[in-house]
């Protein structure tokens, strides 16, 4: 099945046979350090950028219902956001993945992130529409 949207997602994860945790690393779209004049007109047209990992957190796909309510929370941070970033996490014999695993997986997802590498992820607008980054 191809992703397409939030739904989609939370479809899927809760169709594995082994508990899952949805990895999400938000981001928020920012002029590059020194940015040319042209990244700067590309970026105030709503184009270019770079996206900047600002928040994190793992779920499990019962704990969500639709992209709202996770819009909804992440307002509560009061942190800004452009992008989301999802990876997933699986568990063995019916145990989801313990919180320690979830938070070295985030880690690295952030580390990944910062290098530019997006590939291995679901990249998610606010409305929960897969975006194709690059």
């Amino acid at each position: 099945m191809a992703i397409t949207n939030f739904s989609d997602l939370l479809s899927e994860a809760r169709l594995q046979p082994d508990a899952q945790r949805l990895l999400f690393v938000f981001t928020r779209a920012e002029l590059p350090d020194n940015p040319s004049a042209e990244q700067r007109a590309r970026f105030e047209q709503g184009e270019g950028g770079v996206l900047t990992p600002v928040l994190c957190v793992d779920k499990a796909p019962e704990e969500l219902s639709d992209m709202a309510a996770l819009v909804a929370e992440s307002h509560n941070t009061g942190v800004e956001w452009d992008i989301v970033f999802v990876g997933a996490l699986s568990g063995r014999g019916g145990e989801e993945p313990a919180a320690d695993q979830a938070e070295a997986q985030l880690e690295r997802m952030v580390e990944s992130l910062k290098m530019g590498n997006v590939d291995a992820f679901l990249a998610l607008d606010r409305q929960g529409e897969a975006v194709r980054i690059g």
